[in-house]
């Protein structure tokens, strides 16, 4: 989107982070997050209004919102999805759900090269995304999923080139020769990855179009395949 404020919000882990991206001046206006123990419901709503009051914003200034669709906290999810939801309603304007893992490597952006997002899913696995980054645009290797560590770095090792790992379980990988962590400031949610491929994206949708990626299935799934 091309000329327009958009609000970006993340609320699939333990950060609740929003940003304002401004794609006309290519300028954050603003940046917050809180490392949260907090349900996200009590928090991230808020926590944007006060973003925008200090920016000098409405939400009558913003053009379009993101959000991260996961993977993630299911509840953490549901909540974000369900916040930019609302405030698309109310305003009737365009709306997009990014890959929690996408949003991560976005941050990343100053990287040239392969940057390798990994979230802790459960047990040994992780949830995964390989991307290539340019410096100035992302690109996705394969569709996100979800993989064993070792599976994970077998797919890596033979890179001519170091690969960047963020997110919360980039820290595991550290011990690979192959392997550069993010530092802090990059390396977990912060709102600004989901607006920079928000405004990259070539499609957005309408309120009632956003839907979770949660990667696995939910517990009341799982139920259900078992009985």
């Amino acid at each position: 989107m091309n000329g327009l404020r958009i609000l970006g919000i993340d609320t699939s882990g333990k950060m609740a982070a929003a940003a304002v991206y401004d794609t006309e001046q290519v300028c954050f206006l603003a940046q917050e997050v809180v490392y949260t123990k907090r349900t996200h419901s009590q928090v991230i709503l808020p926590l944007a209004e006060r973003l925008l009051s200090d920016a000098g914003l409405t939400i009558h200034d913003i053009e379009g919102f993101a959000v991260a669709k996961g993977p993630g906290s299911y509840t953490g999810l549901r909540i974000g999805i369900a916040a930019v939801q609302a405030m698309g309603f109310a305003r009737s304007i365009p709306c997009i759900g990014v890959s929690t893992l996408c949003g991560l490597v976005w941050q990343n952006l100053a990287w040239d090269g392969t940057i390798c997002a990994v979230m802790a899913a459960r047990k040994s696995l992780y949830y995964v995304g390989f991307y290539e980054s340019d410096t100035s645009k992302v690109t996705a290797i394969e569709p996100d999923g979800m993989l064993e560590q070792v599976d994970i770095c077998s797919k890596l090792q033979k890179k001519q080139k170091s690969v960047l790992f963020v997110g919360d379980g980039a820290e595991a990988f550290r011990k690979y020769a192959f392997a550069v962590v993010a530092p802090a400031f990059g390396r977990l949610q912060n709102g600004t990855g989901i607006c920079f491929a928000a405004a990259n994206a070539s499609a957005w949708e309408t309120p009632e179009q956003l839907q979770p990626a949660y990667l696995q299935p939910v517990k009341a799934e799982k139920d259900l395949q078992q009985k």
